[in-house]
C-alpha cells in the first residue's frame, strides 16, 4: 500500500465542503455493485432489531406509567434529556465520522478506533464533571438525591457504546447493534424498572436507566474488541486527537442538532408545563420514536457505503442509494405511524388512563417521523460533501422549531386551552420544522450530486388511504379488538398495497435472503 497522503476530498458539483481523506481502506465485505444488497441486508438486520426493541420497550412504558406515574416520569425524562445531550456532544461526531476516518487511513484500524474512544472519554469526563457539580441542570424543579448525582457517569457508557457500534458497523457487523440496542438495553431497563420499584421507588427509574446503559456498553465493547483486536503499538497522540476533534466538530454539531430537534420539544414544554404534562408527553414521544428506529436501521450501513462511493466519485450512485433508502424508510415509518396513530387512544391508554390526553401530541409526533425521513437520509450524504451548509440548515430548522413551539404554546395559553394542548403544540411545531428541513436538504443534495433525490412515491398515498379505512372501522369496535386485531390489520393492508403498487425489483431486494451470503 502506498504511503498515506492527506489531500482534499473529491468535490461535489458545486464545490462541497469535505473532510480530509487519504488512501481508502475498504472493508473486506464490500463488493462492487453490491451496495444496494448491503444496504438491504443491514436494513433487514436492524429492522428485526426494531421489532425486538418494540417488544421490549413497551413493557417499560407500561411499568413506568402504571407504577411510577406521570410526575415521576416527567422528572426522569428531563434528567435523561440533559444527560443524553451531553453524551451526544461527547461522541464528537464520531458516530458517523468514524466511517470516514477508517475509510481514509493507512493506520491499523484498531488504533484509529482507540483514538476515537479516548477523545470521546475525555469529552465525557468534562461533561460528567460539570453535571455532577451542577445537578440542578438535570433537576431544575426538584431536589437531586445521592443517586441522582451519579447519573452523569452514564455519559461514558452512552458515548463509548455509540463509537464501538459505529466501528462495528463499518465492517457491516449490524448484529452487534441489534443485540446491544434492541435486546439488552430495552429489556434491562424494563426488568430493572419493575424490580427497583419494589426496592427503592424514589430512585427506581434512574437506577434502571443506569443499569440499561451499562449493559449496552458491555454488549458493544466486547464484540468491538473481538472484531478489531487490541490496538497493539498504540500510543495517545494529543495533537492528533485534537485535530480529530476539530475536524469532526461540524459532524458533532450536526448530530447534536439532529438529536436536539427530537428533544427540544420536551425541553421547551418543561419550561411552560407541569411535570405531569411533561410525563404524558414523554410517553407519547417514546411511542412515536419507535418508527424513528426504522431510520436508524440504515444509518450504520448507509454511512460507509456513501463514504466509499464519494471516494470513487460516484455522485449519481449516491443519489440513487439515498432515494432508495429514503423510500424504504418513508414507507416503513408511514405504516408504523398509521398502525400506532389510528388507535392512538387505545395505545396511550395502555400506559394508564391519565395518558389518553396525550393522543393529539402522539398524532403530530408520528407525522413528524414520516416527514423527517427525507431530511435524515439526505443528511447521511450531506455530512460528507457539504457538512457546513448542512449544519446551517439544521440550525435554521432548530430556530424555527423553537420559535414555533413558544408561539403555539403562548397561543394555547392565551386561548385558555387545557394544559395538554401545550403538548400538542410543541409536537406540531416539530412536524413543521422537520418538513422544512426535508425540503431544503433534499434540494441541496440534489444540486450537489447533479441527480434527483426523492424518496416519495404516490403508492404511499394509496396504501395510507386503504389502511386508514380499515383502521377507522376497527376504532368502532371494543378497545381490545382495536388493539389486538386492528393494528395487525392496518399493517397488513398497508403492506399489501405498498408491495403491489410501490415496490419494484430493487425495493424487493430488502426482503430477499440469499443462501451463503457473507455475514
Amino acid at each position: 500500500m502506498p504511503p498515506r497522503q492527506e489531500q482534499t476530498p473529491p468535490q461535489g458539483p458545486s464545490g462541497s465542503d469535505g473532510a480530509t481523506q487519504g488512501e481508502a481502506a475498504t472493508p473486506k465485505d464490500a463488493a462492487p455493485g453490491g451496495d444496494i444488497q448491503a444496504l438491504a441486508k443491514g436494513g433487514r438486520t436492524n429492522f428485526f432489531g426494531f421489532l425486538l426493541r418494540l417488544a421490549a420497550r413497551l413493557p417499560f412504558l407500561f411499568i413506568a406509567g402504571r407504577l411510577y406515574g406521570a410526575e415521576a416520569l416527567g422528572r426522569f425524562a428531563y434528567a435523561i434529556l440533559v444527560v443524553e445531550f451531553a453524551a451526544q456532544i461527547a461522541t464528537l461526531g464520531l458516530k458517523r465520522g468514524l466511517a470516514a476516518q477508517l475509510a481514509h487511513t493507512s493506520r491499523p484500524h484498531a488504533q484509529v478506533v482507540a483514538d476515537g474512544m479516548l477523545v470521546s472519554f475525555i469529552a465525557s469526563a468534562i461533561a460528567a464533571t460539570g453535571l455532577m457539580l451542577l445537578p440542578e441542570i438535570m433537576f431544575p424543579n426538584s431536589q437531586a438525591g445521592d443517586i441522582d448525582r451519579l447519573l452523569p457517569l452514564v455519559i461514558f457508557a452512552v458515548a463509548g457504546s455509540d463509537i464501538a457500534l459505529a466501528a462495528l458497523a463499518y465492517r457491516f457487523d449490524i448484529a452487534a447493534t441489534v443485540r446491544a440496542r434492541s435486546v439488552i438495553e430495552p429489556w434491562t431497563i424494563s426488568i430493572t424498572a419493575w424490580i427497583f420499584f419494589y426496592l427503592t421507588p424514589t430512585d427506581g427509574l434512574i437506577l434502571s436507566y443506569i443499569a440499561s446503559m451499562a449493559a449496552a456498553f458491555i454488549a458493544s465493547i466486547w464484540p468491538m474488541m473481538r472484531n478489531y483486536g487490541w490496538p497493539a503499538g498504540w500510543k495517545p497522540r494529543p495533537l492528533k486527537l485534537l485535530r480529530m476533534a476539530r475536524r469532526n466538530a461540524p459532524l458533532a454539531a450536526a448530530d447534536a442538532i439532529e438529536w436536539g430537534s427530537r428533544r427540544l420539544d420536551l425541553a421547551v414544554l418543561g419550561l411552560f408545563a407541569a411535570p405531569a404534562v411533561v410525563g404524558i408527553y414523554y410517553i407519547a414521544q417514546q411511542v412515536a420514536s419507535l418508527p424513528q428506529k426504522l431510520k436508524t436501521s440504515f444509518d450504520p450501513i448507509l454511512g460507509p457505503v456513501i463514504a466509499r462511493n464519494l471516494q470513487s466519485g460516484k455522485m449519481t450512485e449516491i443519489a440513487r442509494q439515498v432515494s432508495q433508502v429514503g423510500f424504504w424508510i418513508i414507507a416503513a415509518q408511514m405504516g408504523v405511524a398509521l398502525a400506532l396513530g389510528i388507535p392512538g387512544e387505545g395505545v396511550m391508554g395502555l400506559v394508564g388512563p391519565n395518558f389518553v390526553g396525550g393522543t393529539g401530541a402522539l398524532a403530530f409526533l408520528l407525522a413528524a417521523e414520516v416527514v423527517a425521513a427525507t431530511a435524515a437520509v439526505s443528511e447521511s450524504a450531506l455530512v460528507y460533501i457539504a457538512r457546513h451548509r448542512n449544519l446551517m440548515i439544521s440550525l435554521a430548522m432548530l430556530a424555527l422549531q423553537a420559535g414555533l413551539s413558544v408561539a403555539l404554546i403562548l397561543t394555547a395559553q392565551a386561548m385558555g386551552l387545557p394544559p395538554l394542548f401545550q403538548a400538542a403544540s410543541v409536537a406540531l411545531a416539530l412536524a413543521l420544522a422537520l418538513g422544512f428541513a426535508s425540503i431544503v436538504k433534499a434540494r441541496l443534495l440534489s444540486k450537489l450530486l447533479g441527480a434527483p433525490v426523492n424518496g416519495w412515491r404516490w403508492a404511499l398515498v394509496w396504501a395510507a388511504a386503504a389502511s386508514s379505512v380499515v383502521g377507522y372501522g376497527f376504532t368502532r369496535l371494543p378497545e381490545w379488538v382495536e388493539l389486538a386485531f386492528g393494528i395487525p390489520a392496518i399493517l397488513g393492508v398497508y403492506g399489501w398495497v405498498i408491495w403491489r403498487r410501490g415496490f419494484g425489483p430493487e425495493d424487493r431486494e430488502l426482503f430477499r435472503m440469499r443462501k451463503g451470503s457473507a455475514e
